[in-house]
């Protein structure tokens, strides 16, 4: 870990705020792109700890031209170095320090050495044996610092049959069984409308970097942490392999149902759909009383126990029925306003709805981060509440190289020879 001063320092070349957070002083390479790896070293960074970004100077991370992109308010360069700002880079890559250094040049991996040399962890997403063949792999990093987490994300992991080929996030989706679970019931099988293999990875990555800094800090050593795209989406699979594996059960798409809790699903109203899971005893007899005539639970003594509301055959023929009554004629607020605190009933809200609920406000759960020269970019927060070292959001992602020779003096002390000599030679 660096000293205070040093981290004070670093976390000023970024404008960071330097409020000490859980994380502080610890010093993070990462290496990755695109977002299983980035989104795992923004919560790092988000948590305190001082991540360096670093980028090929000709070829960064390609997501830097992803939209939604916000153009320059004036002819100059923006703060980013370019003129025109990636709103999706700028999430994943909040909180950083960017620098630049191409790995294939011999000076480019004794730079990265160097880092790794001052470093607690690298985190990398290329594909198994890519760092090996750069001459910068774990076993030899490993030999410059024996205290480095090494984690590397990758579709399939550093071991096993699959561990070579290339992979997306639909790969790990089709692979690790979610796109057969998911879709309309008697449908096709259908993604998962957001990129939940790099996400879970991500997130798997960061709990697993924690782990490895806690052993490092008991015993002095680093370790690998493996990270499987394919591993956690079939983790994401709810009760799937347990339901195969003791019944032969295979998953087919459900659409909005649960497998056999019920009612657990949205019903349409009269302005869009609701969630309405009041499937225990004590949740359907109080919304007896709240949607339905007065009477309604008593008229319905059928209905009283959990076990024959999850009948599939009477939940078709009187549950649904029912429930849809209820709900048909109310809005989506009228509807919530009714179950306040007293059963689970949510409005499915579209994103513009639920960047203006003011729970979400209240959680502090969209930021806003000022990028001169393009404005205010609005943005998600962090779902991680801490008290004494909260969580810091409101950092700039770093334009390409923005920090290269402010990182190399200050954490590495090169002098300016050096760096232009680096700077000649098309290293950084």
């Amino acid at each position: 870990m660096i000293d205070e001063d040093l981290r004070v320092r670093l976390a000023d070349l970024g404008g960071f705020d330097t409020a000490r957070g859980s994380l502080a002083g610890v010093v993070v390479v990462d290496v990755t792109r695109v977002v299983a790896g980035p989104y795992c070293s923004m919560v790092l960074a988000d948590l305190g700890a001082t991540v360096i970004k670093v980028e090929h100077p000709d070829e960064p991370d390609y997501t830097r031209t992803f939209p939604p992109l916000l153009e320059a308010e004036d002819d100059s360069d923006g703060p980013v170095g370019e003129d025109r700002l990636s709103g999706f880079f700028a999430q994943y890559n909040r909180n950083k320090l960017g620098v630049t250094a191409n790995l294939r040049h011999s000076s480019g991996a004794a730079l990265l050495e160097h880092l790794v040399a001052r470093a607690d962890v690298l985190v990398e997403n290329f594909r198994p044996g890519t760092m090996d063949r750069l001459g910068l792999g774990y076993e030899h990093l490993r030999t410059i610092n024996p205290r480095l987490v090494y984690a590397a994300l990758s579709g399939y992991g550093q071991t096993g049959p699959y561990r070579g080929r290339p992979a997306y996030d639909n790969s790990a989706q089709a692979t690790g069984g979610l796109w057969s679970m998911n879709g309309p019931a008697g449908g096709p099988p259908t993604r998962v409308g957001t990129i939940i293999g790099d996400l879970a990875a991500s997130l798997y990555g960061t709990i697993g970097v924690l782990a490895a800094l806690r052993h490092a800090d008991a015993t002095g050593y680093g370790q690998l942490v493996d990270i499987s795209q394919q591993d956690s989406v079939l983790t994401l699979t709810e009760n799937a392999v347990v339901a195969y594996t003791t019944e032969g059960t295979v998953p087919v798409p459900l659409g909005n149902a649960h497998p056999f809790v019920r009612p657990y699903e949205a019903f349409p109203c009269r302005d869009g759909f609701v969630f309405f899971g009041g499937y225990t005893d004590k949740f359907w007899r109080i919304s007896c009383e709240l949607f339905g005539d007065p009477g309604e639970y008593e008229a319905h003594p059928e209905l009283h126990a959990m076990g024959d509301r999850f009948d599939e055959e009477v939940y078709e023929r009187a549950v649904r029925p029912l429930v849809e009554g209820w709900f048909a004629d109310r809005t989506k607020a009228e509807l919530e306003a009714l179950a306040g605190d007293l059963v689970p009933l949510s409005a499915v809200k579209d994103i513009g709805e639920v960047v203006a609920d003011p729970q979400i406000a209240a959680r502090d759960m969209v930021v806003e981060t000022a990028y001169p020269g393009f404005g205010d970019l609005r943005t998600f927060g962090s779902p991680v509440k801490l008290d004494a070292t909260p969580p810091r959001t409101n950092g700039r992602a770093p334009s390409t190289g923005a920090h290269t020779a402010a990182v190399l003096r200050e954490l590495l002390d090169y002098d300016e020879a050096a760096i232009d000599e680096l700077r000649a030679a098309g290293t950084i």
